[in-house]
């Protein structure tokens, strides 16, 4: 039977100890993105069956990989993952914004109905990263992105907030050690992985400027 028709916290133990009020933002956002889906592809229907853990779950790890960050840069956002479910986890934390940053106009409309319906503390900015970012002067406490682009592209997008203090969570998929090349590991960041909570074969990659900066606040 697919985790999502099961109960939200029989899915999976990241979902086990949400506040009642977290999963029935979940639950508005499962149904938006059902609802959504016939119009334009957000995700795929096989990871729509898995939601609960495939997007859900696995979003909800990159909050917990730096805890003390409540004000997030997501760079190419999509449907929202992991973003929009950090933002939807720290709805009722004052101190909490979410920054997401996306090209497609139609994903955007999609991200700003879910941020309507469950009064997430997150903002969109519709248009491309190198648009966006030069222009976007706000403390940022740590940067996520999930299957946008290698490691160094990356790097490259988050470079100034990273500089600045910022930690960058990225998930990772199977390939993820080709990635780390010398060049990267051996620079300005220190760079680790955590194991995936979701996935043996992927990794979240912590990053962190080697010296300098506070971090977050």
């Amino acid at each position: 039977m697919p985790h999502s028709r099961l109960s939200p916290r029989a899915a999976h133990v990241l979902l086990a100890d949400l506040p009642e009020a977290t999963l029935r933002r979940l639950e508005i956002y499962a149904k938006l993105l059902q609802n959504w889906r016939r119009v334009i592809n957000l995700v795929g229907k096989s990871s729509l069956d898995d939601l609960w853990v495939r997007h859900f779950a696995d979003s909800l790890q990159v909050s917990e990989a730096v805890p003390e960050a409540r004000r997030w840069l997501d760079l190419g956002s999509g449907a929202g993952f992991p973003g929009l479910v950090t933002a939807i986890k720290y709805a009722d934390d004052p101190e909490a914004r979410v920054h997401l940053v996306e090209a497609d106009r139609r994903k955007c409309a999609f991200l700003q109905t879910v941020m309507r319906e469950t009064s997430a503390p997150a903002i969109v900015h519709c248009g491309r990263l190198e648009n966006v970012l030069p222009v976007l002067d706000e403390q940022i406490d740590a940067v996520s992105a999930r299957g946008l682009a290698p490691l160094d592209a990356l790097l490259g997008y988050a470079e100034k907030f990273i500089d600045q203090g910022a930690a960058g969570v990225f998930s990772k998929g199977k390939l993820f050690e080709a990635e780390l090349t010398d060049s990267l590991t051996a620079g300005k960041y220190f760079i680790t992985t955590i194991e995936s909570q979701t996935c043996s074969a992927a990794r979240l990659v912590l990053v962190r400027p080697r010296a300098g900066g506070s971090g977050p606040v």
